[in-house]
């Protein structure tokens, strides 16, 4: 009979330990991009890691239309984790595009806290038309799918066709028909992007059996005009693309993308987020290619991402801390270290 309470004892001990275990777990829904791009994949990964090596934390992924929705789903309390980039960050920022008219409903300031990647921006159309398409200009009048409305990826295009001045017609497909579209010629090509100058996001991938694509590169001029008007400007092997792209070079425009949380994560913990990055950065960058940059040079890619937007987000104080400890702070960021 004691043996039998004295067993019952343990049983309400251990049950009301795991429960108070519970009760500490931090729950961090965290949203990113839509099903099949390269933020979801991205965040799949990055969320298993983190629920491993950090327990206090638990990360559960949050597909949504686009990465903007996701830092709107934090400001109003929706999320506590988002998929914000520099881009998004500069249109927030200034109450314009697809950020107007939304400075009234924030109701929490998003802050940078976790740079992960740069999306790299071109495009594409069907080998069988390379021969027309010598610069950017010949996709003039074009219909063109350069990403779904809410996409940072269509949102960077969009900026440089402008800054070329560029106006084509805009289709919206589903991710999925995107290949077997431009196979048919329902459109004339589709945005390509690569993430962190080593993979391709899934639906790309999946285009790619569908459909045989050709990238189509800016001329110098376009390019100097792009640079010109801020673009940074890049060269990427076409062997990223695991595909021949029917050039020898892929020429892109990168931005760039982070993994954040706001204050409602502790500086402490942020920091110790960072450096758990650090310790398993090799197989994040083993399970997706994207993670390429920080795998490098982690410091140093925070503090571009951190230069990508300064102006227009506040840092979050966990990531100052990890800056200085790397000798990677750049003292006139200090007025700009977020505060409850």
């Amino acid at each position: 009979m004691l043996k039998r309470v004295s067993a019952l004892v343990l049983a309400v001990i251990a049950a009301s330990w795991s429960a108070a275990a519970l009760a500490q777990v931090k729950e961090i829904p965290w949203g990113t991009s839509a099903v099949g791009s390269a933020g979801h994949k991205a965040l799949v990964v990055f969320a298993d890691m983190l629920n491993r090596e950090m327990p206090k934390y638990r990360v559960t992924v949050q597909p949504t239309p686009g990465a903007i929705v996701s830092v709107k789903g934090y400001a109003t309390g929706q999320f506590e984790g988002y998929y914000g980039s520099d881009i998004a960050f500069y249109e927030m920022a200034n109450d314009i595009k697809r950020f107007k008219g939304f400075k009234a409903s924030i109701k929490r300031q998003p802050v940078q806290s976790f740079w992960v990647f740069t999306t790299d921006m071109g495009m594409a159309v069907h080998a069988r038309d390379k021969g027309k398409y010598k610069s950017w200009h010949d996709l003039v009048g074009k219909a063109l799918f350069t990403g779904n409305p809410p996409w940072d990826t269509r949102a960077q295009l969009e900026r440089a066709f402008e800054a070329l001045g560029i106006k084509y017609e805009y289709r919206q497909v589903d991710l999925s028909a995107a290949g077997s579209l431009l196979q048919s010629g329902r459109i004339d090509g589709f945005g390509l992007y690569s993430n962190g100058e080593a993979s391709v996001p899934p639906w790309i991938a999946e285009a790619s059996l569908a459909t045989d694509w050709a990238a189509v590169n800016p001329s110098a001029a376009e390019v100097a005009t792009l640079r010109k008007a801020g673009f940074a400007v890049i060269e990427v092997k076409p062997e990223v693309f695991k595909r021949d792209v029917h050039t020898d070079k892929v020429v892109l425009l990168p931005f760039y993308y982070g993994f954040h949380v706001g204050l409602e994560v502790p500086e402490d913990d942020v920091y110790q987020m960072l450096k758990v990055v650090e310790k398993n950065v090799g197989g994040l960058a083993k399970a997706d290619a994207s993670y390429a940059q920080i795998a490098k040079d982690m410091a140093g890619f925070q503090r571009r991402g951190i230069e990508s937007a300064v102006n227009f987000v506040p840092i979050h104080p966990g990531l100052a801390k990890y800056m200085r400890e790397k000798g990677a702070w750049d003292a006139k960021w200090d007025a700009r270290v977020a505060k409850k």
